[in-house]
């Protein structure tokens, strides 16, 4: 069991310390295209973060959960920076980054906060840098459940609304920013894997 896993479970974090597959995908294409640092909105506590860091990727978190932040301070300590706060308030810092990934959390977000996301990540990409969104699908078989509270977005599980993304939803929302790739990706439930490119300015 390699260090991080072990250590993670030995904490009693929820999801341990093994990163999502799509988080190893992220780490996989963001090496491919050289990317130094990243950032990542919904860091939680960290057990996506570690991949990243093995494999010489530097990361910058924000999570809007104190106890999250604490427990990632254990294992990542103080020279990791995570902001504490929503994402709904970006950005945090001035600095422009080569990739963003984030997990498991726009589809957790209202209409308008999903798009003032989306525009914020992007603002805070370098040129030709990359971010990648994971988001259920409504494949998933938990779509249609609890109550409906908008088009394709429903409460259940106690009161979390969440969204269900399909190809069209997906390039409605992500079209203008880059969109250059939709994967299909199990996790938990079937997610899709949005990457998208902000291109260089021409002068």
């Amino acid at each position: 069991m390699e260090f991080w896993e072990r250590s993670f479970k030995e904490k009693g974090e929820m999801w341990g310390g093994s990163p999502a597959c799509s988080a190893q995908i992220a780490k996989d294409f963001f090496l491919a295209k050289s990317i130094k640092e990243i950032l990542i909105p919904g860091f939680g506590y960290g057990r996506n973060g570690h991949v990243f860091l093995e494999n010489g990727i530097g990361i910058t978190g924000i999570e809007l959960s104190k106890t999250a932040i604490e427990l990632a301070r254990k294992h990542f300590g103080a020279q990791t920076i995570i902001y504490h706060g929503s994402i709904t308030d970006m950005p945090f810092d001035s600095k422009t980054y080569g990739g963003i990934f984030c997990y498991g959390l726009i589809h957790l977000l209202g209409a308008d906060e999903r798009a003032k996301f989306i525009h914020d990540c992007y603002a805070q990409l370098c040129d030709n840098g990359y971010m990648i969104f994971t988001t259920v699908s409504k494949q998933a078989a938990i779509y249609g459940q609890g109550t409906a509270i908008g088009p394709d977005r429903f409460e259940l599980f106690g009161g979390v609304k969440i969204f269900f993304y399909d190809l069209q939803s997906i390039h409605a929302a992500f079209e203008k920013y880059g969109l250059i790739e939709i994967q299909e990706v199990e996790e938990n439930y079937p997610f899709y894997l949005i990457i998208c490119k902000k291109e260089k300015k021409q002068k």
